[in-house]
Formats: structure tokens, sequence, C-alpha cells
């Protein structure tokens, strides 16, 4: 089941369980589709993976399947990152 995490992990905005500006990569690195697109190109800064868009958990079920309260705010080095998709 998936954590939905509640921040971007490079911008730290605010990521609501019902936002439709959330991307995730396979490992659920989570990060605002303005990051995404801007930012990163597309390419996660941790695994060097895609980006596909993050479900909606439907508000009936959070009671049951609470979201995560954990933040990961770990703004990433855009230098280094381009430098590494510039070597792919």
């Amino acid at each position: 089941m998936l954590e939905i995490r509640p921040t971007c992990e490079h911008c730290n905005k605010s990521l609501p369980h019902d936002s439709s500006e959330v991307m995730i990569c396979t490992f659920e690195c989570t990060f605002c589709k303005n990051c995404v697109e801007n930012v990163l190109k597309h390419i996660c800064p941790n695994c060097g993976g895609g980006f596909e868009k993050r479900p909606i958990r439907p508000k009936n079920l959070l009671e049951k399947y609470p979201t995560s309260i954990k933040t990961v705010h770990k703004p990433v080095d855009i230098e280094t990152h381009l430098k590494r998709i510039e070597n792919q």
C-alpha cells in the first residue's frame, strides 16, 4: 500500500491525499508536478527512474488506511542532478 507522503521532497510543498499535483517513482519518492517537470526533468534524483501521477486515496478509506505523516525533505542539488542526467 502506498504511504501517500504529505510533502514534496524537494520544495516541501504540501501534497494532500487528494492532490492531483503529486508524482511518485517506483520507490515512492514523492515530488510535486512543478518540481518533476521544471527542476528534475522527469527523472528521479534518488533512483534515476521516471515518475507517474500518484493515485488519490478515497476520503472514505482514510480512517482505515491513513496517509503518512512522515515528511521527507531533501532538496535536490540541481547542478549535480542535471550533470547525472547528461551522462546517462
